[in-house]
């Protein structure tokens, strides 16, 4: 072979190699997209390009590694990374980090990443919703570690383990980080008895009395990583759950932590814990929020009653959040619609508060009600009107005028406005699931300007808790 016979053969080498590397490399991306929207979805979107007829035997050949390696062409790499998330404007140049536990859809993530804040690991179970906030939250493999069950890190799926073993495996799997953020489930506790532990070689304290809930998860990354502070999300009727012992047992256990928990001794109808989102959208949506604090970190005090300083001075009206024309199908059947309305009337009757809640929409300061994870079933609580005439229904309920004015469902798009996860005219939130979860999602979601503005709040604090951290030998 001559010298030009091996120069050849070496450069076909090279090129088969590029070749194979761009290969996997477009693999990989189909697997992040694949993560995210169905094969129904990709095969779509990809033929809609016109280049190459794909099938969804072509997508599953490519992501198992069995298609030639041809790599995909640049309109079709451009259109997959445009179905995934950008990184944000601020990146890399992060203020604080923190992670993200029972993340649900990013709602509380959203703020704390507008505030400079780098998420770096996020934990959440549900398959859909995973799907969901990959579609939105730029997640970067190398720099950010995706976790579906937590009680795989913390360990508390294993009786086997001892807590040093867990904290120790815990340290492993989670980035060190400024703040930890959760909205974690509300689960009774169940109270182990004391001797037990003692037969068991355990100690006493959270480690006995709130084992088997999810609030022991946070509460073991917390004393593993010991983040300098801790924001945790739940539903108002925390504080009375379980007659209050749930409540206590959380408060307790934060403050055998190390932890101060701003505003831990004010209760009643102004409680600044219980924030209400109609302070910055037209929904009434209180939550309880937890901001801790590591107690040796000697941080200056801090009180949610300052959040009102970032109320909106208008707040939009709900009319703004809707869309102008909806598909049928989000308009109430004439069966669903009777149901409701004689439901409601039965329980007018007996001076019951049951019914659904009808919303003109018109009403420059109204304010609808909680919108919840059942709203898939008949999205009775929040019901938009059109126009239907209550005396012309009590007189005749199937009026064929009337009936053409039945009342509507919002729609999963208006959810993510009602929700704050989009503005009407601004960044288009992504759902890449069905109708059904998306109402779930949402109705367990978060205000996201409330938590938007607790970020902002608390940025000062955590300023000073990473100036610390970074003066530290």
């Amino acid at each position: 072979m001559n010298e030009i016979d091996s120069a050849a053969l070496l450069l076909a080498r090279q090129a088969r190699e590029q070749d194979w590397k761009q290969f996997e490399q477009d693999c990989l991306l189909l697997q992040r997209v694949l993560e995210i929207y169905d094969q129904k979805t990709v095969v779509q979107a990809l033929r809609e390009l016109g280049q190459y007829e794909w099938t969804r035997e072509a997508l599953n050949r490519w992501t198992n590694g069995k298609s030639p390696a041809n790599p995909l062409t640049e309109a079709e790499v451009s259109l997959l990374r445009q179905m995934l998330p950008a990184p944000p404007a601020h990146h890399p140049d992060y203020a604080f980090r923190f992670i993200d536990l029972f993340a649900g859809i990013g709602g509380i993530r959203s703020g704390f990443e507008a505030a400079g804040g780098q998420c770096v690991f996020t934990s959440e179970w549900n398959k859909f919703s995973v799907r969901t906030y990959k579609a939105n939250w730029y997640c970067c493999p190398d720099a950010h570690t995706f976790n579906q069950d937590i009680r795989d890190v913390t360990l508390s799926n294993d009786a086997s383990v001892s807590e040093q073993q867990a904290y120790q495996h815990i340290d492993q799997q989670v980035p060190d980080h400024d703040v930890l953020l959760a909205g974690f489930p509300c689960q009774p506790f169940s109270l182990a008895g004391v001797s037990k532990k003692n037969a068991l070689g355990r100690a006493h304290g959270f480690e006995c009395e709130a084992q088997g809930t999810l609030f022991f998860d946070v509460a073991r990354i917390i004393t593993a990583k010991k983040p300098a502070i801790f924001v945790l999300e739940n539903v108002k009727n925390l504080k009375s759950h379980d007659k209050g012992k749930t409540f206590r047992i959380i408060m307790d256990t934060l403050d055998e932590l190390g932890y101060d928990v701003a505003d831990a001794n004010i209760s009643g109808p102004k409680d600044p814990k219980i924030v209400d989102g109609q302070h910055f959208l037209p929904q009434h949506r209180e939550r309880i929020v937890l901001v801790g604090f590591r107690r040796d970190l000697h941080l200056p005090s801090f009180s949610l009653d300052a959040l009102s300083s970032l109320y909106p001075a208008h707040r939009t009206p709900l009319r703004a959040l809707l869309e102008p024309s909806v598909d049928e199908k989000y308009i109430l059947t004439p069966t669903l619609w009777k149901y409701l309305y004689q439901y409601a009337k039965k329980h007018q009757a007996k001076g019951n508060g049951f019914g659904y809640g009808l919303v003109d929409p018109q009403r420059e300061n109204g304010v609808v009600r909680t919108l919840s994870a059942r709203y898939y079933k008949d999205g009775s609580e929040i019901l938009i009107d059109r126009g239907w005439d209550r005396a012309l229904g009590e007189r005749d309920f199937n009026n064929a005028e009337n009936q053409q004015r039945r009342p509507r469902r919002l729609t999963p798009r208006e959810c993510a406005r009602l929700m704050g996860f989009e503005q009407p005219d601004g960044y288009r939130f992504r759902i890449p699931v069905s109708d059904t979860q998306a109402y779930r999602q949402f109705g367990n979601s978060v205000v996201v300007p409330a938590f938007a503005a607790i970020a902002r709040l608390l940025l000062p604090w955590i300023k000073q808790a990473v100036a610390q951290r970074q003066a530290r030998p």
